[in-house]
């Protein structure tokens, strides 16, 4: 028997594609309106067509043959989406693990900048050694005047 070649990601493509039009209110209207033409035909008759009298044998295993492809497409395209997930799982577990770590780097560097700003004069600290200063010579000038006069 030789073997058939397939291209595998065509294949699935295909599949997703059956399976996304086969979930649309398109379809149903779509398999609706073609079993009502099918019952129609064969009851009334009409136009002179009856091919599948009254039990519908035919559209029975016209049924039976759609599910039995369908079905194995939809799990064929469910299977490609969950491979999908879980590399879209493993990528947002990645990126969660690097951006831990990037956090937990910051947070080391914060807590050393924090650490080494204990040992810097903060802007409050030099203003209020400035006034303090400022005061000293105010007081020393007045002395100094006081001296001369």
């Amino acid at each position: 028997m030789p073997k058939v070649a397939l291209d595998s990601e065509t294949f699935g493509r295909f599949a997703e594609g059956v399976a996304s039009f086969m979930g649309t209110a398109q379809f149903l209207v779509w398999m609706t309106v073609f079993v009502v033409l099918w019952v129609a035909f064969n009851v009334i008759g009409l136009f002179g067509f009856r091919w599948d009298p009254y039990p519908f044998i035919l559209l029975n295993l016209f049924f039976s043959t759609q599910a039995s492809y369908s079905a194995p497409l939809i799990l064929l395209a469910q299977n490609r989406q969950e491979r999908r997930d879980q590399l879209s799982l493993e990528e947002d577990r990645r990126i969660a693990a690097q951006s831990r770590a990037d956090m937990d780097f910051l947070a080391r560097e914060i807590a050393s900048i924090r650490m080494h700003l204990g040992d810097l004069a903060t802007r409050d600290f030099v203003r209020g050694e400035l006034r303090s200063e400022l005061r000293e010579l105010g007081d020393r000038l007045t002395q100094a005047e006081e001296k001369t006069t």
